[in-house]
């Protein structure tokens, strides 16, 4: 696809399971793939609340190599194992997008690929005036 930029996080899985960090379309649109708190191949553990700061930290700096920021985030997608940890990861969620007000979604779902792992989080952004101006910015071209 022509002007349709990829980035990668050197995020060991990318390569082996063969996606990329974020997508970024023509059109402006921004597709960040889910972050969890694995930071240079480690987990970074800690309270579902620490997990999620790292983890929209991962994805704020994705949209960052695409010369966005979290305020140009339209939509957040937040995945946690237990329901008891929503408090702590809207928590996080409210203290890094309270002025920006993305569509956003909560769902629980049964694990990740490890076990310490409890939230996981996608992000979409949005950059105005793409359409006119083109895609450009850094990152890989496709």
């Amino acid at each position: 696809m022509t002007g349709v930029r990829k980035i990668s996080s050197k995020n060991p899985w990318e390569e082996s399971y063969g996606y990329s960090r974020a997508v970024q379309l023509p059109n402006g649109l921004v597709l960040v793939s889910g972050c969890t708190s694995v930071i240079d191949g480690r987990i970074a553990e800690g309270s579902p609340y620490e997990q999620t700061k790292t983890a929209f930290g991962v994805a704020v700096t994705a949209l960052r190599e695409l010369g966005l920021e979290a305020t140009d985030v339209v939509r957040t997608r937040m995945y946690i194992t237990h329901s008891r940890d929503a408090d702590d990861v809207g928590r996080a969620h409210k203290e890094l997008f309270h002025a920006v007000r993305p569509a956003a979604s909560m769902i629980i779902v049964s694990g990740f690929v490890d076990p310490s792992l409890v939230v996981e989080v996608e992000v979409e952004a949005y950059r105005q005036g793409a359409d006119s101006a083109g895609a450009d910015g850094p990152g890989e071209p496709a």
